[in-house]
């Protein structure tokens, strides 16, 4: 199988749950990038969050950013494509307001939030930039929004039904986040392959999470990690090992990395 391009995901796939990059993944893309395999970070997170780790392995290829919602150039960080989502706010503030859940607001602006936490915290040290507002996002004056997550602490999808009918909902077992509809990690990924001229015949993608589902199951070989859940097994052609024993790395040096000038999928 002739392979030119590999997306991957970030949180539970390349990370480490301490937000780490091991030296074995970084070895890995490393020699995938030299043998002239593409590679791309396809992520829910924002691009101040992800352009850290973009660089640390040094690839020179766009960034798909939360969960396809926007592509960002390497060198210059600027968005190449944005899909905003709309939703009747004062519905979804009416049932998320008042309730114990938090809230983030994915803005081509910047974030705000209903209150902030460690990850929030983290996000604003990785990424150099604090949230733009935190309180009662009621009265946040917020637009162009790329991607509102909702935490609520358990699996809810009768709350994140409410939206089916406005967004492209992804639900996760703290909550659940709204998109565009239509807009997924793969409707960027088939952006990307036009630009390039590639075929999903010729790719692979690797991720862990319910996000990742339509990805692995449209690529040529959809691999997920070993931490990932049932669901998103079930969508794989691989399994590899867990991601904090280099599942990442354990894939691609099995079957990626050329030997004789040949892949051995």
């Amino acid at each position: 199988m002739n392979v030119r391009a590999v997306f991957i995901d970030m949180d539970g796939t390349l990370l480490t749950a301490s937000n780490d990059i091991s030296r074995r993944n970084k070895e890995a893309i490393s020699r995938l990038t030299h043998q002239g395999i593409m590679v791309f970070l396809a992520t829910g997170r924002h691009y101040e969050v992800t352009a850290p780790y973009h660089k640390e392995i040094g690839l020179e290829t766009p960034m798909i950013c939360l969960n396809g919602a926007a592509i960002h150039d390497a060198e210059t960080g600027r968005a190449l494509q944005m899909k905003t989502v709309r939703i009747d706010e004062g519905r979804f503030h009416h049932h998320t307001a008042e309730a114990p859940y938090n809230v983030i607001v994915h803005t081509a602006n910047g974030i705000y939030c209903k209150e902030s936490n460690e990850e929030i915290e983290y996000w604003s040290e990785v990424g150099q930039i604090e949230p733009q507002y935190i309180g009662d996002l009621r009265k946040a004056n917020y637009r162009d929004v790329l991607k509102y997550s909702v935490r609520t602490g358990s699996s809810s999808p009768e709350l994140s039904s409410l939206f089916k009918n406005e967004a492209e909902v992804i639900n996760w077992k703290d909550g659940f986040e709204l998109l565009a509809p239509n807009v997924s990690k793969w409707s960027a990924i088939k952006s990307l392959l036009r630009a390039f001229r590639m075929s999903p015949s010729e790719v692979v993608a690797i991720g862990d999470g319910p996000n990742d589902v339509e990805m692995l199951r449209r690529v040529g070989t959809g691999v997920a990690m070993g931490n990932a859940s049932e669901e998103v097994k079930a969508a794989a052609d691989f399994i590899t090992d867990h991601h904090e024993n280099d599942g990442l790395a354990e894939f691609l040096d099995r079957y990626l990395y050329r030997t004789y000038g040949t892949n051995v999928i």
